[in-house]
This record gives C-alpha cells, structure tokens and sequence, in this order.
C-alpha cells in the first residue's frame, strides 16, 4: 500500500505564491508580445521610407546606438549579455521586417562563419553558403545577397591571405566586425577515440589542434578538408572517422562529442567581417581599415606612416601582400584607431593620396564585440 503524500503544512502557500507570481509573468508577457508589434510595425514603415530611399537596411552604427542606449537604462536585475542576446534577435527580425536579407558564408551550414553570423546577425536572417570565399564576394558583389560574412584574422596564426586579397579583386567595404573565441571538439559517429584511424577539417583548424592530434591520435591519417563543417559531413559518412569542429555541429548532425577543447593554445580568436557593397554610413566611426600600394621609392612607407602618426591617428595593424596584377609589387592593408570620414581628414587623404600610388578606404565601422566561445 503507497503512502499518501506528506507536503507539509506550507506546502499550499508556497504553491499559492507560485500561481501568483506565475500570473503576474504571464500578464507582462502579454505586454511584451503587445510592443513588440507595436515596434514591428514601426520597422515595417521604416523600411518603407529606406526602399524608397534605396538605404541600406544594416545600420551598425544605430544598432550599436540602440544597445549602448539599453545598457545604460539596464538597471534592474537582467545581466548585460541576456540583455545583448535579447535584442540581437529583436534587431534580427527588425532588419528581415524592414526588407529580407541574404547573408552568405563559407559553408556549409555549421562553419565558424556560420556561426559567427548567428550571434552577430540573430537567426532571423536568411544564412545562404558558399562553397569558396570567393563565391562570398562575388555573391555580394553581383547583389545576389546583401551582406557576406567572412574570416579576415586569427589571434595566432594570422591573416586570412586569401579574404585580403579578394578585397583588391572586389569593390566592397566592411560594414562591422566581430572577434569569436574559437573552441574546437572532436566529432565521430565512434563511440570511442580509439576507434578514430582519419581525421578530417580545415587545415586551420588542423594547425590549431595540430599537438592534441600528436598526443592523443599519433597514428591517425589527417586529412585536409575545405571547411570544419565539409569534414563533419564525411565524418558522419564514412567509419573510424572524426572531424575537428564547431560543438554544436554534434547536435546538428548527430555526431558523438568525443572531446572538448582540443585546441593547443587558449585564448584563440577570430575575426570576422561583415561585407556590403556600401560604406557604413553615420555613427562614431572606431576603426578604420585600408588598402593602399607605394611607387617603389625609398621612404615611401615610412612617409605615409609618419603622416599618420604626424595626425594623432594610432596603427594597429599593418600587412603587405603580393598585388598579383604586378610582380614584385606589394599592397598594404592597415587597420587605424578612429574614422577617416568627413571634413576633418580630408587633407589627409588627399596628402595620403599624393603620397601612394593607389588608396582605398575599405569601410570606417563600430569597434567589433568580443563573443565568448562560438
């Protein structure tokens, strides 16, 4: 014979405060889903006035505005990035109110690209990939879509060569950036890491876990794939196989997690960007990146930083790659403190211009967030 349940005496009040509470959250989320049509419809009669207008419906600048805005009048108990992961989707389904976008990556579905699209650009966004980082700016370029998302450095190993010099083959600018903490796992239909004879993924993934793979998988073939979401597909296709790649791409493909955090070094970042075929427009401009080539003179770099420096504007990254159009020419890239819009600078780009055979401003955009572990 079971025994009958003994809640105690307090038992009906705590239950009664439950039902209370529970009633007071159900009559502010009715409130919620009232102005979040309310701001709907608002979008919808904002990108009304921007389709006439041909303006551009990304506007990182006011989005930056927005959350600043909203961080500012946070003063309750909701933390800072419940409140960022909040609006990133709000902002989301604003943006595909307005007018629907296509965003392309390096695909397929489940790249770190993909990925770092989601959390900058929220899921209401209509993610297309590409097979190849060219296929991104050319997708861009031919306004088959409307923003691209691409890999342009990472903490240890560097530039992304091929993003840099596909900017020299295609008139785009950056439209935001946004610095990914890259974490990588081992993906198998196996059961055990024993079991794991090839390991497939991008070969910068590879490099990255390139000692784990030594100590744990000596013996295992490594095998180079076109992207850590490609290497996943085989990897579910084929046995005694593993991929190196996004957690997420476990859940994805129902593929077993056989290890976390595989990579050799903490604290590796990424950086992306978000690519269009217009400037940003508007806001306070944190950065600003270039491209430009010399005459091959000497001091001729050394001039041009100097007029920089000799302008208060601070250099944080410089990069020579080789302008394939011309053999033993180089173009630089550089990424500058600030903005180089507007009357202000002016004379600098003109002094700039006189001084180099060729310059570009690539995009003059909001400082870039740092996400933890995509």
């Amino acid at each position: 014979m079971s025994k009958l349940r003994d809640d105690g005496p307090g038992h009906d009040s705590i239950q009664n405060r439950l039902m209370s509470i529970r009633a007071e959250i159900d009559q502010i989320d009715t409130k919620i889903i009232g102005f979040l049509n309310q701001r709907a419809e608002l979008c919808k009669a904002v990108g009304g006035i921007k389709a006439a207008s041909r303006e551009s419906v990304f506007k990182p600048f006011r989005e930056k505005e927005v959350l600043k805005r909203l961080f500012l009048e946070n003063s309750g108990a909701l933390p800072e990035d419940h409140l960022r992961s909040i609006y990133r989707e709000i902002l989301s389904s604003s943006r595909q109110l307005q007018q629907p976008q296509k965003v392309v990556y390096l695909g397929p579905e489940g790249t770190f690209s993909f990925f770092a699209g989601i959390e900058y650009l929220g899921h209401s966004a209509d993610f297309q990939p590409c097979r190849i980082l060219k296929d991104v700016f050319q997708s861009v370029a031919g306004q088959d879509a409307e923003l691209g998302i691409i890999p342009i450095e990472n903490s240890l190993q560097g530039s992304v060569g091929q993003s840099l010099d596909l900017f020299l083959e295609y008139d785009l600018f950056i439209q935001a950036e946004v610095f990914c903490e890259i974490s990588h796992s081992l993906l198998s239909t196996e059961k055990f890491l024993a079991s794991v004879q090839t390991v497939y993924s991008h070969f910068q993934a590879l490099e990255q876990c390139a000692g784990w793979l030594r100590s744990h998988l000596p013996d295992a073939k490594i095998v180079p794939a076109e992207s850590t979401a490609s290497a996943a597909r085989k990897a579910r296709e084929e046995k005694a196989c593993a991929a190196i790649g996004h957690e997420k791409l476990g859940d994805m493909l129902g593929l077993n997690v056989l290890r976390s955090q595989i990579e050799d070094l903490p604290d590796n970042w990424t950086r992306f960007v978000i690519i269009a075929t217009t400037l940003p427009d508007g806001g306070h401009q944190d950065k600003t990146s270039i491209l430009f080539t010399l005459p091959d003179k000497p001091g001729a770099l050394a001039g041009v930083l100097t007029l920089l420096a000799s302008s208060g504007i601070n250099m944080t990254k410089l990069e020579s790659r080789p302008f394939r159009s011309e053999k033993w020419k180089y173009v630089f890239f550089a990424d500058l403190e600030g903005g180089l819009s507007g009357d202000r600078y002016g004379e600098l780009k003109k002094e700039m211009s006189s001084r180099c055979d060729s310059l570009r401003i690539l995009g003059s955009y909001p400082k870039g967030l740092y996400l933890k572990k995509i």
